[in-house]
């Protein structure tokens, strides 16, 4: 991901996605057996916005940890696959809603000491 890709507001609250000419693969058939790797491209925004309510997700077993802050997030994106004439574009990013996103730091495998801490 280039630099420019990703963007942080002033106070922190905010995180802004944005990637054009993304080269992906389309499989239009899959899970045929007999599916073929397209070419195509995309071009995404993706926005987060902190609502500031804390939440931490913690498994010392597992050795991960996750806090952060509940978020809500808004996606607009659009797909072409020119090899067989194929576009996609979603709804404006405004009108866009999710019903879960979290915002935050994760620590896991050697990087999370067994006392809860980070190693």
């Amino acid at each position: 991901m280039p630099e420019s890709g990703l963007s942080i507001s002033q106070d922190g609250r905010t995180f802004t996605l944005e990637m054009q000419n993304v080269p992906v693969v389309d499989q239009p058939r899959w899970p045929a057996l007999d599916a073929i790797a397209t070419r195509a491209r995309m071009n995404f925004k993706m926005v987060w916005k902190s609502t500031g309510e804390p939440v931490t997700y913690e498994d010392a077993v597992k050795q991960f940890r996750f806090a952060g802050t509940r978020a809500t997030c808004q996606l607009e994106a659009e797909v072409e696959v020119p090899s067989i004439g194929f576009s996609w574009k979603s709804d404006p990013l405004s009108t866009s809603k999710c019903d879960f996103a979290i915002m935050g730091e994760e620590g896991n495998g050697r990087y999370y000491g067994t006392d809860g801490s980070p190693a």
